[in-house]
């Protein structure tokens, strides 16, 4: 790997944490105490970072810390699920400063369900007083990388190829950059809770089913943004389950939130979807207790094949599912199925619900001050 040299450079050294003095920075990228005073100076003179406090010294004058500028702007986030949404205003660290969210069916389209979240994201603006870097928006559907919108989502009827960026974007004047849920879940809780594990798998279990990946610290999407999408795996002896993708057996036809509801609702409890599977869960409905077990062991068969190839240090459940019930099923058929090399060193915990909204932060602080991009700013200004 090159010695960082430009602006930008030093600043995702200061960002991420790998340096923190003038010092540290002239160790790591071998420039001329002139040079990088220069640098500096462009990047504090844009706003970008500041420079005070001192560092614990052992002797001689204490180094003063440098900082990235966290506070100057805003990021805007969203994240659609398959009932309702979320929608938050944070810094550039993730702290929330405002919140909304609310009953929203993805199944009514994409302008009504987008419009609406544009209106939250109007009524936090008008408070924040500060500029907005970036929109990030987590939904519950493929999306090739790299395009602000969904390629044929089975539970996202009309929002195929709708231009989800497009749309935000003319409203809020600011970039848009949309992602898979479970990808943003994944980047979220390992930024949150798990910066130091260097393979990590987030399973969302929903109304459907899929998987965020994150390896040596970084989404990975695959080809064209299908890695993860293990809902669709086919499961032997369920030829009658019809997935919403037309295909018979996959594992979101039969594990999934709206399997578990639709079966539920056979047997005489009306359920809707997967949260209404959660409620009534936590309610202490047997019928769904078993259900959720059973769907865990599962979930389980398929995830014992992934942790085998991936061999990550953390599977985090997380979506309306991620509860003790169906965490046990998991537990019980990975660890006994997967090879024990494989596992010795897995944990396999319960999630929060809401870090698709950290995760949708950090792809666009990372996107908007990823190094290129800060040096051509720099470059205009």
């Amino acid at each position: 790997m090159t010695a960082p040299t430009s602006a930008g450079e030093l600043l995702q050294l200061v960002r991420t944490g790998q340096a923190s003095t003038r010092k540290a920075l002239q160790e790591r990228s071998g420039l001329s105490r002139s040079t990088l005073t220069a640098r500096l100076e462009q990047l504090q003179t844009a706003g970008l970072l500041t420079e005070g406090g001192q560092e614990d010294s052992t002797g001689g004058r204490p180094a003063r810390q440098l900082r990235f500028a966290d506070r100057h702007a805003v990021v805007l986030a969203a994240s659609i699920d398959t009932m309702h949404a979320e929608a938050a205003l944070t810094d550039l660290a993730g702290r929330v400063l405002a919140r909304r969210g609310g009953a929203l069916r993805v199944a009514d389209g994409p302008e009504p369900v987008l419009g609406r979240i544009a209106e939250w994201f109007d009524a936090m603006l008008a408070e924040a007083g500060r500029p907005v870097c970036g929109v990030g928006v987590s939904v519950p559907g493929p999306v090739e990388p790299g395009r602000g919108r969904v390629t044929r989502p089975p539970i996202m009827p009309g929002w195929d190829g709708y231009p989800i960026d497009a749309f935000l974007g003319a409203r809020l004047g600011a970039p848009v950059l949309v992602d898979n849920d479970a990808n943003l879940m994944a980047l979220g809780e390992h930024r949150a809770r798990y910066p130091d594990s260097a393979a990590l798998v987030v399973v969302k279990v929903s109304t459907g089913i899929g998987a965020g990946l994150v390896l040596g610290g970084e989404v990975y999407r695959g080809v064209d943004g299908g890695a993860g999408d293990i809902g669709h795996i086919r499961l032997p002896g369920h030829p009658e389950a019809r997935c919403l993708c037309g295909s018979l057996g996959c594992l979101a036809a039969v594990a999934g939130g709206g399997a578990l509801a639709a079966r539920l609702t056979e047997q005489g409890l009306p359920t809707v979807s997967g949260s209404g599977v959660r409620d009534r869960i936590v309610a202490g409905e047997p019928a769904a207790i078993r259900l959720a077990e059973v769907a865990g062991r599962q979930v389980g068969e398929v995830l014992a094949t992934l942790v085998c190839v991936v061999n990550p240090g953390v599977v985090v459940l997380a979506g309306d599912l991620a509860e003790p019930h169906f965490a046990a099923g998991v537990r019980e058929v990975l660890y006994r199925r997967a090879l024990p090399r494989a596992t010795q060193n897995l944990r396999v915990e319960i999630g929060g619900r809401g870090e698709a909204l950290g995760g949708a932060v950090a792809m666009v602080v990372d996107a908007v001050f990823a190094p290129a991009e800060v040096d051509r700013r720099l470059a205009r200004a």
